[in-house]
């Protein structure tokens, strides 16, 4: 642990400083006050925060509203770690459960595990008070499921290759007319904080991949991917496409690079340059035999520096042909800010 006194920062994912649900203050604030006007431990104050995005049925990347699983069912996966106490919490294919950030952390507290799944998962959830609802689709998520269905043939003739590439080429059709953002395909929110004593801890939580499989997990709830603490050295979170982060474990890279000495911005480039050097798969690739997905890592350190990382620093909006930067959230002594991401590659993933 830091013994000089540190700058508290709070980072995440840009949707951190966007959500309010009907509020007054965004994830990223809301954490840093909790985390700088009061005792409040750093761990409770970056769930509260991202509780926000998850209870705000207009993010449909995170919690209530979620865009579901193939069979129309929200899914949501979550993890935290905390720092100080190096404890860790998860849950994975949780449902009816619309602050699964708050299960993991249960997790954390009161079990001796790290990871619970599925129906264990939203029993222990009951076991412990929370509300269990039977759907936490929006109408709006519902509705886009439907179309999503519509569009891959709900009769479901095709064979299971073709059934694969319908959807693949169903999704693109949906992200081309507007129906759904680029970013929450593989939406998420990572939040990880410092306070002045040195303390770090973080939090993921996800909706998952739109229309997943029902069941898949990805790299959210996963230690060392999604997420990864470590009280001396800093925090790393990812959001973008889960399995390329699991393939490499890259919140646990980071974060050993930063114990080298690297600085946030430079362990998170290693990671960027790891993915791309294992994505060979044709299917992943675009024109250039670059990645054709985008991934972002949100990284900060010991001493309370901190940077956005990400494979490209823009993606392009089909259905308005806006280019749209990469961004993360922050919030420091100035206040919340969003922030363009330092990026790998150039161009876009579409390229």
């Amino acid at each position: 642990m830091s013994s000089k006194p540190v700058k508290p920062v709070v980072i995440s994912s840009a949707n951190g400083n966007k959500f309010k649900n009907g509020g007054d203050m965004t994830c990223v604030q809301k954490a840093f006050t909790m985390m700088t006007s009061g005792n409040a431990d750093v761990l409770d104050a970056l769930i509260a925060g991202v509780n926000i995005v998850e209870l705000d049925p207009l993010d449909d990347s995170v919690g209530y509203g979620g865009l579901p699983n193939a069979d129309g069912v929200v899914q949501l996966d979550s993890c935290c770690m905390h720092g100080p106490k190096r404890r860790a919490g998860g849950v994975a294919c949780i449902e009816g459960v619309r602050t699964p950030s708050l299960v993991a952390k249960a997790v954390m507290e009161q079990t001796d595990h790290h990871l619970i799944v599925g129906k264990g998962a939203q029993d222990f959830a009951r076991a412990m008070g929370f509300r269990i609802e039977d759907d936490l689709n929006t109408e709006h998520s519902r509705k886009l499921w439907l179309e999503w269905k519509r569009r891959i043939d709900p009769k479901h003739y095709l064979d299971p290759q073709k059934r694969a590439e319908a959807g693949r080429k169903a999704m693109q059709q949906m992200v081309a007319e507007g129906l759904i953002d680029p970013q929450h395909i593989y939406g998420t929110i990572n939040c990880d904080g410092i306070n002045a004593k040195g303390e770090i801890c973080g939090v993921t939580t996800t909706s998952g991949l739109s229309w997943k499989i029902p069941g898949r997990v990805g790299d959210s709830p996963i230690l060392g991917a999604g997420l990864y603490v470590d009280g001396e050295v800093g925090a790393a979170g990812s959001t973008g496409r889960g399995e390329a982060n699991l393939y490499n474990l890259c919140s646990f890279l980071i974060v050993e690079n930063m114990r080298k000495g690297m600085h946030p911005k430079d362990a998170g480039m290693e990671a960027c340059r790891r993915i791309k050097a294992n994505t060979v798969e044709k299917r992943l690739l675009n024109s250039k035999g670059n990645p054709n997905f985008g991934i972002n890592f949100y990284i900060l350190n010991a001493k309370g520096e901190y940077a956005g990382v990400s494979m490209y620093p823009e993606y392009l909006r089909e259905s308005t042909k806006e280019v749209v930067k990469t961004t993360y959230a922050v919030c420091t002594e100035k206040g919340p800010e969003t922030l363009p991401c330092e990026a790998l590659l150039q161009g876009r993933p579409e390229d």
